[in-house]
Parts: C-alpha cells; sequence; structure tokens
C-alpha cells in the first residue's frame, strides 16, 4: 500500500472540496492517484446524494443575478433540508453561481422530464427530416436522433448543462458535490430568466 503524502491529500481536498478522511481513503483506495481518488470521490457523492434525493427539502434561498448591463437576469429558488445549510458560504456561492449561469446559458427547462412531450417530439420530426435530407441510412436513425436528443437536453435543461465556468461538469454534477459535502438534499425548485423586450 502506497505512503499517502499530505501534499496529496491536500490537493485533493482543494481540487474537491471534500473532508481530509474522505481524501486520504480516495487515495488509498486508488493507490495514490489523484484524478482516479476525484473519480471515486465523485461516485461516493453520487451515492450519497441518492440517498439523501428522497428527503424533503423545503428551506432554502432565493437568489438573483443581474448582468452588468441591467438587461438579462434571473432569479432561483434554492431548496435545503435546514436553514442552517441555507446559509451555508458553500449554498449561498453555489446559489449566485447558479443564477448567474442560468442568465448566461438560458434553459428552458429544469430537467429532462419537464420536457413537454409534444416539443419533444417535434424537434424529433425535424432531426429525423433533416437526416432524410441528408441521405443517411434509414436504419441508423434511431440512434442519430437519441444522440441529438441529447444534445437537445445538454442545451436547454438546466440540470443537463455544462457547467458555464468548467464544462466538463454538469449542473447536477454541482448539486451533488453539494450535497455530498453539506450532506443534506439540496434542490432548484425553479427559476426564471428575465431579459428586455423578450
Amino acid at each position: 500500500m502506497p505512503e499517502i503524502s499530505a501534499n496529496a491529500v491536500k490537493e485533493l481536498r482543494d481540487r474537491t472540496g471534500s473532508g481530509m478522511m474522505d481524501c486520504k481513503t480516495a487515495l488509498t483506495e486508488t493507490g495514490g492517484n489523484v484524478e482516479k481518488a476525484i473519480d471515486y470521490l465523485r461516485e461516493k457523492g453520487l451515492a450519497k446524494a441518492a440517498k439523501k434525493s428522497a428527503r424533503t427539502a423545503s428551506d432554502g434561498r432565493v437568489f438573483h443575478y443581474v448582468h452588468t448591463n441591467c438587461k438579462v437576469g434571473a432569479l432561483l429558488e434554492l431548496n435545503s433540508e435546514t436553514d442552517f445549510v441555507a446559509k451555508t458560504d458553500e449554498f449561498n456561492a453555489l446559489g449566485h453561481e447558479l443564477a448567474m449561469h442560468i442568465t448566461a446559458a438560458n434553459p428552458l427547462y429544469l430537467r429532462p422530464e419537464d420536457v413537454p412531450e409534444a416539443d419533444l417530439e417535434r424537434e424529433k420530426a425535424i432531426y429525423h427530416q433533416q437526416l432524410l435530407d441528408e441521405g443517411r441510412p434509414v436504419d441508423k436513425l434511431d440512434r442519430i436522433i437519441e444522440g441529438k436528443v441529447k444534445k437537445f437536453y445538454e442545451t436547454t435543461c438546466l440540470l443537463e448543462q455544462p457547467y458555464i465556468r468548467d464544462g466538463n461538469r454538469k449542473i447536477k454534477d454541482l448539486l451533488v458535490d453539494l450535497i455530498a459535502k453539506l450532506g443534506e438534499n439540496i434542490v432548484i425548485r425553479r427559476f426564471a430568466r428575465f431579459m428586455i423586450g423578450e
């Protein structure tokens, strides 16, 4: 078993925000490999978040962001289980970041399940016709359309969107990470984006 240095633990802690003992365990489990340890912590975070997702989050805060030109902004309700967590720096930082992200990325829905069936079917019909016009093989259309629908969700659904500050992470990953760190269920309840003239 490799000796885990304090520097490696500190680096992992700085990069993930996880507790010191969790970082040490992750490094031990992954043979001291920091990148693998990050994945290990994310997987554990997903497991923790899944356990907490059934718990009611009825406290929280409303956040706002208005762009410097004062022409576009967003409101967001972010919920936690307790007022204690809603007052933490981490919770408030996430709320601010999400409001800024909504202003910049203009999501239309919170999650894929929120997309009306009629809208989804219309998108699929458009993709189908485009692919036929491009001469794509008919037997491959369903798989290609499936990929386009996934991309549609990543463009229009907040939880599926790549985070504006780090395109390798989705908004839902930010939530999972904070749930794992704070130990409470955290939920984006609703949001609205406002733009002058829209």
